[in-house]
């Protein structure tokens, strides 16, 4: 027998053994940020791999991380609670789409032994505990406004150490709630904050407050009730003390729709109504108009997540279904997208 002859049977087992592993490959699409949203994409994404087969990577990094990875080309998606300004945009590579995936609340949560959700909550206190001003639980000002007596320790602020949209949303509550603290720190995913320790992502805030006696410090909703951190409730924009839900967060953030139909990027934090929770935000993911590596699979991804049945699912994570009208900007927005492919009809 040849050489030749004998090498061709042992050619074609190879190129039938690549093709089968070739073919066996998992599809994947990779993202990186808002730790804020990772509760509800990690179901998402589940479910999208189950319907479809295409796997998705998310890493929740944080949104300052998530922009980054973006930004570097790393990710087909970035994630992150704090839009990119006009002048961020300019920063990015190539021009850069928002579309906006549900909405939540950073709830106001701390650690005190005997003492359960429902402490009252002024913008002022809240300030003042984050520049220092208010040290101590019973303090006067946090005492005057609860109807429990409160301890005499040590207020213990946990704030976040990384590049944070749920800093950023909890900022600019801050910052439009509270002359001081607009003028003193303002609004951004990374302030320097005067008083407090630092935890990576909502986790870690989390996990510093639940270890903490007079911890105090802000995660989003969905991370307080699932780990049984108490929160507290916060007084709005028409005085009324509100607890954070998914009812109370959806009226705050249906004020704002009239302005998100002309900038998907608008606050809305501090929103009138007396039903409104004031610290309520929406959550993005970013995508390069060019569509990046994978253009029609990412399309495809996030005009599946705007699906009804998908956005139903955020109800029983403590997150906000986004307004139909805010469903049908995002598809027109996916639609734009170079190479995109859409999943059916919303």
């Amino acid at each position: 027998m040849s050489f030749k002859k004998s090498i061709l049977p042992v050619m074609s087992i190879l190129m039938l053994s690549c093709f089968s592993q070739s073919s066996n490959a998992k599809t994947t699409i990779s993202g990186a940020g808002s730790t804020f949203a990772a509760p509800f994409y990690k179901l998402w994404f589940a479910n999208f791999e189950k319907a479809t087969g295409i796997e998705v990577d998310y890493q929740p990094v944080g949104s300052g991380n998530g922009i980054n990875d973006l930004k570097d080309q790393t990710v087909d998606f970035g994630a992150s609670d704090a839009p990119l300004s006009d002048n961020d945009e300019k920063t990015m590579p190539y021009p850069t789409l928002h579309v906006p995936t549900a909405g939540g609340a950073v709830t106001i949560s701390y650690n005190l032994k005997g003492i359960g959700c429902g402490l009252r909550f002024t913008p002022k206190v809240i300030a003042d505990i984050y520049l220092g001003k208010v040290t101590y639980w019973d303090d006067p000002e946090l005492q005057s406004i609860n109807f429990v007596k409160l301890p005499h320790i040590l207020i213990q602020p946990v704030h976040r150490s990384d590049g944070s949209g749920t800093t950023y949303i909890f900022t600019s509550f801050l910052s439009k709630a509270d002359p001081q603290w607009a003028s003193k720190v303002g609004a951004s995913k990374s302030v320097n904050w005067p008083v407090g320790q630092g935890g990576p992502g909502n986790p870690g805030v989390e996990t510093k407050i639940q270890s903490t006696i007079g911890g105090f410090g802000y995660i989003e909703l969905a991370y307080a009730i699932q780990n049984h951190l108490p929160y507290g409730s916060v007084q709005n924009a028409a005085g009324n003390f509100v607890m954070p839900d998914v009812n109370s967060t959806r009226i705050a953030i249906a004020q704002y729709l009239p302005q998100l139909q002309k900038d998907v990027r608008v606050p809305t934090v501090d929103a009138p109504g007396e039903n409104s929770y004031p610290i309520s935000g929406l959550t993005f993911i970013l995508i390069y108009q060019h569509g990046g590596k994978v253009p029609g699979l990412v399309t495809k991804l996030w005009s599946w997540c705007m699906q009804p049945a998908q956005q139903d699912l955020l109800k029983t994570l403590d997150y906000v279904p986004l307004p139909s009208q805010l469903v049908k900007i995002n598809l027109a927005t996916l639609a734009s997208v170079q190479g995109a492919e859409l999943s059916g009809k919303s």
